[in-house]
């Protein structure tokens, strides 16, 4: 096989997975005008290719998605040019899909799916080569948005250093658990009394007063007990406290002083760390801000995914959510499971709250596993994540 053709999908795995198993020297895309007059998105599609390690020649040729005899005139004509070519009826509109089936029957050009359920290729008319074949490749978090035309931005996290802190992601959601409740007041207290230093470098030594205003009129006073609970796991050194005075302290370095300013942080640490845990993923990252480059007409438009992970051709999108789950998180995450990964790839919400009947409901109408705050008490979520990638 020389040449493949691709049956455009909207989902941009489907249009990725047969060129990047098989590898042929031509692909020929029939999709809709948007794609074949837009340039940007094809550098795009031959960029990740290129990040693959190969550079296949692309040929994008306009096509109706609703014209079957027009769709098959264009892949006879492809046919008698490239004589020695596949066809891939993975993806695709419905009537593409009958004109596919009528080429193949005319020609005896071999076709061939993917079953995203069992990740195996299979044999359709003629495709050998194909018939009940493992799925081999593996993709990063980064691949994922690449061959959607988005790109990968640096997020609130450097995921390169958080290998070195994976011990402390436990002790620290521990901690949360312990004293939950009060967690906004106990981070709106530290943020108090360590601002923020914008174009330099903060700080790590901390002195402010035992109680400061705290918001709409309120008083925020020192919640002692978490402070010395900080200074047990290391997070924070030099804890002196004088009650209804003064409180001062240093952080152990600026990455913890980062979380220990940041509300939502905790979460969504040890989400990342249960992703490590769970040893099923070949690929995790914290905090991935995509934007979206113009697909879809979103001109520079930009989403950030609390945790992303990757096994295989699955990704799977979680949100971290210390409150709550609202109707527009869950949509916002099916939206980006579906343009970022398809129809195989997984989403979850984890909250550290109960999570009421109509939540859930909405959740599974959309196909988003919800993990809550019994689960997570109960130290299940690294299991849930298994359970959810199908990887018992």
């Amino acid at each position: 096989m020389d040449t493949l053709i691709e049956l455009y999908d909207e989902r941009a795995i489907e249009n990725i997975l047969a060129p990047d198993m098989f590898r042929p020297q031509r692909i020929i895309y029939l999709c809709p005008g948007e794609i074949a007059q837009d340039p940007g998105r094809q550098d795009k599609m031959r960029a990740f290719f290129l990040r693959r390690g190969w550079e296949p020649e692309l040929v994008f040729m306009e096509t109706s998605l609703f014209k079957a005899d027009r769709i098959l005139r264009q892949l006879l004509t492809i046919g008698e040019k490239y004589p020695d070519c596949a066809l891939d009826v993975t993806g695709g509109s419905d009537a593409a899909l009958f004109a596919a089936g009528m080429f193949a029957a005319q020609t005896g050009a071999p076709a061939f799916t993917y079953s995203r359920k069992k990740n195996r290729f299979y044999d359709i008319s003629g495709a050998d080569f194909a018939d009940d074949l493992d799925c081999t490749l593996s993709y990063s978090v980064e691949d994922f948005f690449l061959m959607a035309g988005g790109t990968l931005l640096p997020g609130r996290v450097d995921n390169g250093i958080l290998s070195k802190y994976l011990n402390d992601f436990d002790p620290f959601f521990d901690c949360f658990l312990r004293f939950r409740r009060d967690w906004p007041d106990i981070i709106s207290y530290i943020q108090k009394i360590s601002p923020a230093e914008y174009g330099q470098t903060p700080p790590l030594s901390v002195q402010g007063k035992y109680t400061v205003k705290g918001d709409h009129g309120s008083r925020n006073s020192a919640n002692e007990a978490a402070l010395e609970e900080f200074a047990r796991i290391g997070f924070i050194q030099n804890l002196s406290i004088v009650s209804g005075e003064s409180v001062s302290f240093r952080f152990r370095d600026i990455n913890i002083r980062s979380w220990l300013r940041d509300v939502g942080s905790v979460l969504e640490l040890y989400a990342y760390k249960a992703c490590i845990d769970a040893g099923i993923f070949n690929d995790v990252i914290s905090s991935a801000v995509v934007r979206w480059d113009d697909t879809l007409g979103h001109a520079n438009v930009s989403n950030e995914i609390d945790v992303m992970a990757a096994r295989g051709v699955i990704p799977l999108f979680i949100s971290c959510k210390t409150s709550d789950i609202k109707t527009e998180a869950l949509n916002e995450l099916a939206i980006l499971q579906d343009r970022f990964g398809g129809k195989g790839a997984k989403a979850a919400i984890v909250t550290t709250e109960p999570c009421n009947a109509s939540a859930r409901h909405r959740a599974a109408q959309l196909g988003i596993a919800v993990i809550d705050l019994e689960e997570l008490k109960d130290d299940r979520l690294a299991q849930r994540l298994k359970v959810i990638m199908k990887a018992q």
